[in-house]
């Protein structure tokens, strides 16, 4: 219990000291960041049985024991299908959500973004181990041997003790220096009545120093990499959440467009049920042919599937919508509208351009990779270099005259060493190998740069004209839906006169005008989010939600 009670202490410090950092690297990227906080069960027990079963039940019943139960074909189809369709979207329980409220589900249960957070801690823990590496480390050894063998045909054997107790401390600009403490007693075991126990203790501080090869910041090489690696996930990490935010919002747009989909396809059907009641009712009274009739059922016929084949679409994608914020599939949902307040911009190619290639955070990791690889060619050419070391130590024991030395030093018994090594480079064609490869690396990080950067202006200027074709669309349907609803009550106002084919082509050019009228609000609204994203200036609040710019608000 107390070895569990101390691992337990030790993981919640390690909490402390990992939120600490990522807060700390937060702050130098921006005040609007999110610093992931996040609460760890205890470590799984080792005695699970299920975890420790060489062979795990598989369940897989045989088909005599299995029951299939028949539908009737009787049963109300139409009923049964509105009534599953509607179970989780219309239930008195049903969790109602905008699109502020599923930002924020997404950023507390939706997996990808637990999985994004969990790898930007895990770079956080990275570099604590790097640290850590670099800090001074405490070692305690403890050795008990016994040896033996004959003298002159006797058996003789010795116990050996030796405890050790050391620190060691990794130098800026490499090298190592430890000190040592070592405590040593041995007893002849034949003869320890007869005063054959001895003990000595010594205290020693060495250290080496390389000054050619692996000196300076070559040493550093693995701190320097994790210190910029914990940046580029700070980065990725908050890339991740604008990314996270634009296909949300995409998705609830999208779920709000089928919504309207579903009420257009409602007036529809009820006006081809009008339509059919009436053309039955001229039919009973012989002012038409039987074929308008039989017109207007078949489109009423058609309506009421298209109504049905729409709301499962409807349900399938929110069911796929929760399982990405993380809800349960059964959680009755509530989609409500919702007004994303955010302007078109007025900004130029040119101008969105610069923006992007200032303020994107990919960019700028991709950058910085590039320095990673010109690094890596400047550590190669350092292991070129001879091996020149200094090394140095300083001994104080214990008396050597004394059989118990104990833990008195005195300094006449000082001992010291010094000198240095040098290794010629005879054989460096392994280095000279490396070299050329990180020199390759190298240039190709550069190609891979200028061609991301280049994708990022591609990508920036589409987005800008995206906008624009996204209104030029919706200004188009607008007038669609405003001619085909006159022609609508054109052709109500003159129904004896207007044939059956020709109301129910009004209907559908209706039905179509209305589809693209809410697409183009859809894309519009996408296009003004990825013109953000794509330029860098989409700004998430910690809660998830959008922050505005200045000069958004009207």
């Amino acid at each position: 219990m107390a070895i569990q009670a101390g691992c337990d202490s030790g993981l919640r410090s390690i909490d402390r000291r990992t939120e600490a950092l990522l807060r700390d690297t937060n702050a130098r990227l921006g005040r609007e960041t999110r610093t992931p906080e996040r609460a760890w069960p205890d470590p799984p027990s080792l005695t699970e049985r299920t975890a420790l079963r060489k062979q795990p039940d598989t369940v897989n019943p045989e088909a005599d024991s299995l029951v299939f139960a028949v539908a009737e074909e009787s049963r109300d189809v139409a009923e049964r299908l509105r009534s599953m369709q509607e179970e989780d979207t219309k239930s008195a329980d049903a969790m109602a959500l905008d699109l502020p409220a599923a930002l924020r589900q997404a950023q507390l249960t939706a997996r990808e973004f637990l999985s994004a957070e969990e790898d930007y801690i895990l770079s956080a823990i990275r570099l604590l181990i790097e640290r850590h590496r670099w800090e001074p480390r405490l070692f305690a050894t403890s050795t008990v041997g016994v040896a033996g063998g004959w003298d002159d045909g006797a058996p003789r054997s010795t116990l050996n003790i030796v405890n050790e107790l050391a620190a060691r401390k990794q130098l800026p600009f490499g090298g190592e220096v430890a000190a040592r403490w070592v405590w040593e007693a041995a007893e002849d075991l034949r003869r320890n009545a007869t005063g054959r126990y001895v003990q000595s203790s010594r205290i020693a501080v060495d250290g080496t120093i390389p000054l050619l090869r692996g000196a300076g910041y070559a040493a550093q090489e693995s701190l320097i990499q994790a210190e910029r690696n914990l940046v580029y996930a700070a980065r990725e990490f908050e890339d991740f959440r604008r990314n996270l935010f634009v296909s949300i919002a995409s998705d609830y747009f999208g779920l709000l467009q089928q919504l309207d989909g579903i009420e257009s396809q409602e007036k529809q059907l009820e006006s081809f049920e009008q339509l059919e009641a009436r053309q039955k009712a001229w039919y009973d009274a012989g002012k038409l042919p039987e074929i308008d009739v039989n017109l207007a059922a078949n489109n009423t016929l058609n309506a009421r599937a298209s109504l049905a084949n729409r709301r499962e679409s409807y349900v399938l994608a929110l069911d796929r919508f929760k399982v990405r914020l993380g809800l349960p599939v059964r959680q009755a949902v509530a989609i409500l509208p919702f007004e994303l307040a955010i302007p078109e911009p007025d900004v130029t190619l040119a101008a969105a351009t610069e923006l992007a290639l200032g303020f994107r955070l990919d960019l700028q990791n991709q950058r910085d990779r590039l320095d990673d690889a010109r690094r890596q060619v400047r550590i190669a050419q350092n292991n070129l270099l001879p091996d020149l070391n200094l090394g140095a130590g300083v001994t104080l024991p214990t008396d050597d005259d004394a059989r118990e030395g104990g833990v008195v030093y005195e300094l006449d018994d000082l001992r010291y060493n010094a000198g240095i090594t040098f290794g010629l480079p005879l054989d460096r064609e392994i280095e000279r190998l490396q070299l050329r490869a990180s020199m390759i690396s190298q240039q190709s990080a550069e190609r891979a740069f200028a061609r991301f950067r280049d994708e990022v202006v591609l990508d920036v200027r589409a987005r800008v004209r995206e906008i624009e074709r996204a209104r030029f669309n919706l200004v188009l349907a607008e007038q669609r839906v405003d001619i085909t609803e006159r022609r609508a009550e054109e052709q109500e106002i003159r129904a004896d006169e207007v044939d059956t084919q020709a109301r129910v082509d009004t209907a559908n050019d209706l039905l179509n005008a209305e589809q693209a009228r809410d697409q183009a609000r859809t894309d519009l609204r996408n296009s003004v989010l990825n013109y953000l994203l794509a330029t860098g200036q989409l700004r998430v609040s910690r809660d998830g939600s959008l922050e505005a710019l200045p000069g958004m608000a009207p």
